[in-house]
């Protein structure tokens, strides 16, 4: 995704949160800096192109649907998914983070070859600080949500859970499947039931685009606010 498509859902999302855009300028700059020149990890390199991507997300129901995890091709995991999935038996192809939780899961991926994709936004300065450095940067993918630079990229989304659909969206993956995913999980609290909502919006305006549907928005569709229009030319 380029970002004038995304560009204008950014700044809705900013709008509806307050967050400050300079924020998140400065983050991704700040993760630019702690990276300082190093070569980082090329997403091509997963082979996400013409693949079965799970995306797994960190609700209550991961552990029950695993073994759609283990069906895929490829799995991506947001955050604490990781952890859960490989403690079910389930092999983690690539971890989606902006460090809020375990970072420490990150870190060891990255000691093992596996990739992890490090989201600098607003407020996680100092988990960057406290964190990229241990990192290795050879199996670091770095992002923001903010207008990207050469060296940190911007492929849309907003959560963990729906930057990583967007992320196997940009590399060419042919379905998505999101095992893990409650978008009505009642143990969550105000901020991140808004951000589930705009999980829900994402996906739902990705699915357009890709012209297929995902599963985890069967039967919510028709109560989903939509963004834009389908646009699938840039």
């Amino acid at each position: 995704m380029d970002f004038h498509t995304w560009e204008p859902v950014y700044e809705a999302v900013l709008d509806d949160f307050g967050y400050p855009r300079d924020g998140d300028e400065r983050a991704r700059d700040r993760l630019e800096a702690l990276l300082d020149g190093a070569e980082t990890y090329d997403p091509a390199a997963l082979g996400l192109d013409g693949a079965t991507v799970a995306v797994a997300g960190a609700g209550p129901s991961l552990e029950a649907e695993a073994d759609r995890a283990a069906e895929a091709d490829v799995v991506l995991a947001a955050s604490t998914a990781a952890d859960r999935l490989r403690d079910a038996g389930v092999a983690v192809d690539c971890m989606v983070t902006d460090l809020d939780k375990n970072a420490a899961t990150g870190r060891a991926l990255t000691a093992d070859g596996t990739p992890v994709v490090v989201h600098a936004h607003g407020d996680n300065v100092p988990a960057l600080n406290g964190h990229v450095p241990a990192y290795d940067a050879a199996f670091v993918v770095p992002t923001t949500q903010a207008a990207p630079t050469a060296a940190v990229r911007n492929f849309g989304g907003f959560t963990d859970g729906d930057r990583a659909a967007f992320f196997a969206d940009h590399f060419g993956a042919s379905s998505l499947t999101f095992p893990g995913w409650d978008f009505d999980d009642p143990s969550v609290g105000p901020e991140k039931r808004r951000k589930l909502r705009w999980a829900e919006r994402l996906l739902h305006w990705l699915e357009r685009r890709r012209g297929e549907r995902f599963d985890v928005l069967d039967e919510r569709r028709e109560a989903i606010d939509p963004i834009g229009e389908p646009d699938s030319t840039d």
